[in-house]
C-alpha cells in the first residue's frame, strides 16, 4: 500500500458543503492521504438505548476536510481513489420514526449495535455477514450557496452508494478552485436503497489518493470500478426523476465522449447497462439517488476519453 504523506483527523470536518469554504490542507494531484472520520452520529450512539430521538441532530454526517487540490478548476474532475477503508470495531443501525420502506410495520424506534472484526459484522448471535466498507458522503464545494452534508446533488455529498468502496475512483465535477473535497459517513456495510435510513454507521480511517482530470467533468459524480463505471442522478424526492437523470448522464457520456449515436447509446444501456437505486429511504427528508452501471468495453472503457 502506498504510504500516505498527509493525515487529517476527524476533528477537522464540515457540516455543510459551501461555495466559499476554506481548506484545512492543500495538496498536489497524486497525493496519498490518510483521513479519519466520525460515524454519522459523531460518537453519540454507543448502546441500543441510544435511539435517534435522544440525539443532537445538529451533529449528523460530518465530513472530514475540506481538502483543496492544486490546479483544480471549474470544468475539471477531482478524482478520488479509495485505496483502503478501515472501519472501527463497533457500529450501529436504526429504525427511524417516519423513515423508510417498511416503517409502517415497525413498532418503535430501534437501535442495533454491530461488532466488526476481521472483515465480519456480527448483528447478534445468529446473524453475521461480511463487511463491505464504503463512504456515504463524498463531495466538493457546490457552484453556489450551501448544501448540508445530509443531502446529495451535483457536487456529490450524501450519495450513499455502496459502490463507493475500496478500490473505486469517484470523479467529482469541480465547481470552485481547489475543488474542496470532504468525505465522511463511513459504513461497514450498506445495502442498495438503505431502506431504513442507515447502514452499519461507523467511524474509522481511510487511505485515499487525489488526482485531476483536466477539462472533463460529468453532470454528477461518476464512480469507476475495475469492470464498470456508474453515473448518478439525484432529486429531492422523485425516484423517477433520479432514475431518469442517471440514464441521461450515461447516455450523454457515451455520445459526447465515445461517439455513440443517441439511439445506439439508448439501446446499449438497455441491453448491457444496469439501472439501480443507491438510496431510497423515503419517506425521509433526504435525497433520492439512482445510478446506471455502464460495463467497461473497448468502445467505452472509461467515463472520459483522454
Amino acid at each position: 500500500m502506498t504510504t500516505p504523506t498527509v493525515k487529517i483527523s476527524r476533528d477537522q470536518h464540515i457540516w455543510a458543503f459551501s461555495a466559499d469554504m476554506a481548506p484545512v490542507v492543500t495538496v498536489d494531484p497524486g497525493t496519498v492521504l490518510e483521513i479519519e472520520t466520525w460515524d454519522c452520529f459523531t460518537g453519540q450512539v454507543q448502546s441500543e438505548s441510544d435511539t435517534l430521538d435522544k440525539l443532537d441532530l445538529t451533529r449528523i454526517n460530518s465530513a472530514t476536510g475540506p481538502i483543496a487540490v492544486n490546479g483544480a478548476l471549474p470544468g475539471d474532475s477531482l478524482s478520488v481513489t479509495l485505496i483502503d477503508i478501515l472501519p472501527n470495531e463497533q457500529g450501529a443501525g436504526m429504525v427511524i420514526p417516519e423513515w423508510g420502506q417498511l416503517i409502517e410495520h415497525a413498532k418503535s424506534p430501534t437501535t442495533r449495535i454491530f461488532k466488526v472484526k476481521d472483515g465480519i459484522i456480527r448483528m447478534n448471535e445468529n446473524v453475521t455477514f461480511p463487511t463491505r466498507p464504503m463512504f456515504g458522503v463524498i463531495g466538493v464545494a457546490p457552484a453556489e450557496g450551501e448544501v448540508g452534508t445530509f443531502l446529495a446533488d451535483r457536487h456529490g455529498g450524501n450519495m450513499d452508494d455502496h459502490k463507493n468502496g475500496i478500490g473505486a475512483t469517484i470523479h467529482l465535477p469541480v465547481f470552485q478552485p481547489g475543488g474542496q473535497l470532504a468525505i465522511g459517513d463511513m459504513h461497514a456495510s450498506m445495502g442498495d436503497g438503505e431502506i431504513s435510513g442507515t447502514g452499519v454507521e461507523i467511524g474509522g480511517k481511510a487511505i485515499i489518493k487525489v488526482d485531476l482530470i483536466k477539462g472533463k467533468a460529468g453532470g454528477w459524480p461518476i464512480t469507476e470500478t475495475a469492470d464498470a463505471w456508474y453515473t448518478h442522478g439525484t432529486t429531492a424526492d422523485s425516484i423517477d426523476g433520479a432514475l431518469k437523470n442517471a440514464c441521461e448522464e450515461a447516455a450523454k457520456l457515451l455520445v459526447d465522449e465515445w461517439g455513440f449515436t443517441m439511439e445506439d447509446a439508448y439501446i446499449f444501456l438497455s441491453v448491457a447497462g444496469d439501472l439501480g437505486i443507491a438510496q431510497y429511504c423515503h419517506p425521509s427528508p433526504g435525497s433520492v439517488i439512482a445510478r446506471m452501471r455502464v460495463p467497461k468495453i473497448s468502445a467505452a472503457p472509461h467515463p472520459f476519453k483522454m
